[in-house]
């Protein structure tokens, strides 16, 4: 089969290998669509400490199972599924305790060591592997993953009715969590996205004001909930000051490891300060299932590039430039 392999870091290609076979609780996905991400820039960079080389990449897919091993039950050939990309070992201390996004030995589809759906085929655990709405776009399947990490993103917040929200970040993920903000009953929503051209999409799905700075926003009590989703420092520091007495800051965008910030460790005592992070996915994926199928993200709005696998160079550009929202590869494109 034809798939893209990152050789090792900053060394990608697309080439043949060899078709995977299911073992007996695996099911082999033939790849409608996978979605690109900031976790695969890191991986493309070699900046993932759990990724070994060689790997296709590619963990936010969906596609159409084409064969079962022999103790699958939850899924036959013909369903059309997104895929759970996390794998966990079930014996770490972690794990023990039902957290198992927090896994000492934490794995992942397209990220760690097992290979991901950048491809035109994917093994997968069956377990992993959830059904579609029938008239789903099939493209849109892509969206699950993404939205099953807002969704536990939110649960780390733990909203209230009619709280303030202000998001840093009109991006492909913190237009997911406004969404799903808005759903929950926020009284407010506002947003600070530096890229101009984001602002007419984010006022259509979920933003009441956005600006490209919190100061055009005015609002000096600050934000019951501040919502960092870009994992850029100065955008972390800045937000850490907007959040209101008694409020919460999520840490939801992915920083590089070796980053620092700056805040005020008193203030965070004085004014008791929620600083929360919030790790892939963890008991979500079903439910940001059924959020989706209940239509509750704009999915048609969110996927905004597609490219062949032998595009995949272009599509990681792409994504990088910042030029729209989710951005795709897949075999047929």
């Amino acid at each position: 089969m034809k798939a893209v392999v990152i050789e090792e870091p900053n060394r990608v290609g697309v080439k043949a290998i060899e078709d995977p076979s299911p073992g007996p609780g695996e099911a082999i996905v033939k790849v409608e669509a996978c979605g690109i991400c900031g976790t695969d820039i890191h991986v493309l960079r070699g900046e993932f400490a759990p990724t070994r080389y060689p790997i296709v990449p590619g963990h936010e897919f969906c596609g159409e199972v084409v064969a079962v091993g022999s103790e699958v039950r939850n899924v036959k050939a013909g369903d059309f599924v997104a895929v759970d990309p996390s794998l966990y070992c079930g014996y770490c201390r972690m794990c023990r305790a039902g957290r198992f996004n927090l896994c000492e030995n934490w794995n992942a589809i397209g990220v760690g060591s097992v290979n991901g759906a950048c491809a035109e085929l994917v093994r997968v655990p069956s377990a992993n592997a959830f059904a579609l709405p029938a008239d789903t776009p099939r493209n849109w399947g892509t969206l699950v993953e993404p939205l099953s990490c807002a969704v536990h993103g939110l649960d780390q917040v733990d909203p209230r009715p009619a709280d303030a929200y202000l998001i840093y970040g009109a991006g492909t993920m913190g237009l997911l969590l406004g969404q799903l903000v808005k759903h929950s009953g926020a009284s407010t929503l506002d947003f600070v996205e530096t890229n101009p051209t984001r602002h007419d999409l984010a006022k259509r799905l979920a933003a009441d004001r956005i600006a490209v700075s919190a100061d055009e926003l005015d609002r000096p009590q600050g934000w019951d909930v501040v919502i960092d989703a870009t994992g850029v420092v100065p955008a972390i520091e800045d937000g850490l000051r907007r959040v209101a007495r008694g409020g919460t800051f999520l840490m939801f965008g992915v920083a590089n490891s070796d980053a620092s910030a700056k805040f005020s460790p008193f203030r965070v005592y004085n004014d008791e300060i929620r600083l929360i992070g919030s790790m892939a996915v963890l008991h979500s994926f079903e439910r940001a299932l059924a959020l989706f199928a209940k239509g509750v993200i704009d999915s048609e709005a969110m996927i905004t590039h597609r490219y062949s696998l032998d595009q995949y160079s272009a599509a990681i550009d792409s994504f990088r430039k910042g030029s729209g929202l989710k951005v795709q590869v897949g075999p047929s494109f």
